[in-house]
């Protein structure tokens, strides 16, 4: 039997041990004072006090025994004494173990250390941990367990639970900072019968009692579009978005989206809106618009050491090293504005949109950017673009005027018609929010997505098509990925480190 199977049939005779004792051990409700911050923050010698946590340290001094009690909130300590409660309930202590939650009612005393404490009058077991805590309390070390097993991630964890804390308040503060400049918050549907709004591959369902295929909505923006049809004139939704794509560092399956749309503007007040909410939730979550990332490069090989331990002996070691990479992001406004194009051409040469699309294929390929057979010329210039440019865009820089192949649902650029309205935010080197002036002309609407679709008309949102044709007003839109904004934010390198429960391979 290994170690962790001894000590799970160690906590089940004392399982077996409470109940002979006459005592529950997974109980029910157990009133408090409040959380355990509250009950610190009430804390007043001489006061009688409730709380309830897990426990987390227990020091056993024979007739006494001081125990660590934590929450959510915080860290309190507990001290029971058999001269206060009687022998018998001292050994019940004996019966407990780290992960165990108990409630307690005690008088508050500082020890003479000056650690407020309650002294333990009455406690109630409310849940017996039939298994330990990992690495005695010390963490997952296992980069793997900590995404399949989050709760023990966020138990043993402080910054892990941090990051998650600091993710809700992001959210919480990008709800309020909309709906103080007028936007609503609306729900729309999930299952769709015909995925829009983006280029993606779906995932794809069966309702039974239509007998129809649906969707997995890849993208939000289609039905708050038809909400601006329909009057209203700021809307904004956070919700899940779902791509049958490849996980990596910067993508999950199921990833949080906000869009946000306003009827009357347009990308350039899209790019003022972004700037705006995303500088905002930085100053309220962070307190900084100065975030800085620190990482472990990839370990170097150190040069092989050779001691000589004995005129027979020579010891070899080898060993690695990591350099910890700090990276600086400035979010102080304004940012950054440039066009794609002259990016490009920055990066492939002033020639770039010259030359013949089988030298630009060449050049890139010779750049080192990864091209595929069946690319486009407008592909091969994104390739280029999103290899070699995207991820040196590490303060933030609004990308605009992009080709209009790659947004089909964007206004034409009055000033050169091979391009939209579009801009892409790039902070971190990764896009984090993409925004546009909507196209609110059925009739070319109706002409790039046909183009789009490839002729296949089933592929056409017709009940989209025909919302635009009962007038859409002028609009601006954007795009936020929750995920990757939480990332930079909180100076996490992977989209699993702020996802709860990230898609894995099963084991």
């Amino acid at each position: 039997m290994d170690e962790e199977n001894e000590l799970i049939a160690l906590r089940r005779k004392k399982l077996d041990a409470l109940r002979a004792k006459g005592i529950e051990p997974f109980g029910s409700g157990f009133e408090v004072t409040g959380s355990i911050t509250q009950v610190r923050e009430k804390f007043k010698e001489g006061e009688t006090l409730r709380a309830a946590g897990r426990i987390t340290a227990h020091r056993d001094m024979g007739k006494s025994h001081f125990l660590d009690l934590r929450d959510a909130t915080g860290r309190i300590q507990i001290y029971i004494h058999a001269k206060e409660v009687g022998p018998e309930l001292v050994d019940l202590f004996r019966l407990l173990d780290l992960g165990d939650f108990i409630g307690v009612e005690g008088t508050c005393f500082v020890t003479k250390s000056g650690e407020p404490t309650l002294k333990v009058r009455t406690f109630q077991l409310l849940a017996k941990a039939l298994r330990p805590l990992p690495e005695k309390w010390h963490g997952l070390q296992d980069i793997e367990a900590r995404y399949r097993q989050r709760y023990l991630d966020i138990i043993t964890n402080e910054r892990s639970r941090a990051v998650f804390e600091k993710r809700v308040a992001i959210m919480r503060e990008t709800r309020r900072f909309l709906e103080e400049r007028g936007f609503v918050e609306v729900e729309t549907p999930i299952l769709q019968t015909i995925p829009g709004g983006a280029a993606a591959e779906p995932f794809i369902t069966h309702h039974k009692a239509l007998g129809l295929d649906l969707y997995l909505r890849i993208a939000l923006e289609l039905y708050l579009k038809r909400l601006l049809v329909g009057g209203f004139t700021k809307v904004f939704e956070i919700n899940r978005n779902f791509r049958n794509e490849g996980i990596s560092r910067k993508h999950n399956p199921e990833f949080t989206m906000l869009e946000a749309y306003c009827a009357f503007g347009d990308y350039e007040s899209m790019m003022e809106l972004v700037e705006a909410v995303i500088t905002t939730v930085a100053e309220k979550v962070l307190g900084t618009v100065v975030i800085e990332h620190r990482h472990q490069s990839k370990p170097v090989k150190e040069p092989q050491k050779i001691t000589q331990t004995s005129p027979d002996t020579f010891v070899i070691e080898n060993s690695e090293t990591f350099e910890e990479v700090i990276k600086t992001i400035d979010l102080t406004r304004p940012w950054k504005r440039a066009r794609y194009k002259d990016l490009v051409k920055e990066k492939a040469g002033a020639d770039w949109f010259d030359i013949s699309p089988a030298e630009r294929r060449q050049r890139a390929h010779d750049l080192g950017a990864e091209i595929g057979k069946e690319y486009e010329d407008f592909e091969v210039t994104g390739a280029v673009f999103e290899k070699l440019i995207e991820p040196t865009l590490i303060q933030p820089t609004f990308v605009t005027h992009l080709p209009k192949e790659l947004v089909p649902l964007a206004k034409l650029s009055p000033d050169d018609p091979t391009t939209v309205e579009v801009f892409e935010c790039c902070i971190n080197g990764q896009e984090i929010a993409p925004g546009y002036t909507e196209q609110n002309d059925p009739i070319a609407q109706r002409s790039t997505l046909e183009h789009q679709a490839g002729g296949e008309q089933q592929k056409l949102d017709e009940d989209f098509l025909v919302a635009l044709e009962h007038g859409m007003p002028p609009a601006g839109g954007i795009g936020i990925g929750i995920d990757r904004l939480c990332m930079m934010l909180l100076g996490q390198e992977s989209i699993r480190d702020v996802i709860l429960f990230p898609q894995l391979k099963p084991k």
